[in-house]
């Protein structure tokens, strides 16, 4: 792990900088609009406000007996927000280093800075919104204990962005397919994940299928904590922890494999 370490010296070292530019991102995301980057936590807001009214008091739409929560409206936010945040930090992840090809050519910038910039301002926006969330559930089960948990997870889901992000970054830069390959993916992963509908009502023998997806143990882990009180099972811990793993592997291949030629790639 000689490399990825090397990296993460480099963006520790360098943590000041990151954060300036990380917070250069985000008004940047927004620059010429009136509210700002007030509009990176408007958005998330009205898709939860809507999907509350619609499900929820509109038509009243229940789940079934063995689903952790009856409103489908309120299960459906639950994992609709973790799974917008991965996807737009992991997106943002994959394309930061065909951004900042320019820059990079020109300065002798470590390549994960700017990789990580992307996941820490999309962190920057939506961890507050994740915990404002467990705010609104937590009367639910009488402020369990068990959101403490909640933290854990954050840190796992923004990790996981990282590593992985920093993957496709550099798989995006020796192939620009990448790109289009991954958003396909990720418009078909929320139906292969339980963000629309429980664990439970998958057939059981395929169930695994969801499991192959990164986001899935992390996303039974919010529920369990949001809309049961309950503490995450060892399996969610395991699963997530393994996803971190094969993504550090992953990345330390390739940059060994690329550490001389990815700057010329971009």
């Amino acid at each position: 792990m000689y490399c990825l370490a090397r990296d993460a010296q480099s963006v520790w070292n360098s943590r000041r900088l990151l954060w300036v530019m990380a917070r250069r991102e985000v008004a940047s995301r927004y620059a010429g609009t009136a509210a700002g980057a007030v509009w990176a936590y408007v958005q998330p807001l009205l898709m939860v406000a809507a999907y509350y009214l619609v499900f929820d008091v509109v038509f009243a739409m229940r789940l079934g007996e063995h689903a952790p929560t009856r409103a489908v409206g309120t299960y459906l936010i639950v994992g609709m927000l973790p799974w917008m945040a991965f996807c737009e930090a992991l997106s943002r992840g994959m394309n930061s280093l065909l951004e900042a090809g320019p820059v990079l050519q020109k300065n002798a910038l470590p390549p994960a800075l700017f990789v990580a910039r992307s996941v820490l301002a999309s962190a920057a926006v939506h961890t507050p919104l994740l915990l404002a969330l467990a705010l609104a559930y937590a009367p639910q089960h009488h402020f369990s204990p068990a959101l403490l948990c909640l933290l854990p997870l954050l840190a796992l889901q923004w990790l996981l962005c990282l590593l992985w992000g920093y993957v496709l970054a550099i798989l995006a830069a020796a192939l620009r397919d990448t790109v289009q390959l991954v958003g396909f993916a990720l418009s078909v992963g929320v139906f292969l994940s339980p963000v629309l509908f429980p664990l439970s009502m998958f057939p059981a023998q395929w169930r695994w299928v969801l499991w192959a997806n990164p986001m899935t143990s992390l996303l039974t882990g919010y529920q369990s904590v949001l809309l049961g009180g309950a503490w995450p099972g060892m399996g969610t811990w395991l699963a997530a922890g393994l996803w971190c793993a094969l993504g550090a592997l992953a990345l330390e291949y390739l940059l060994r494999r690329s550490r001389d030629q990815l700057v010329d790639w971009l």
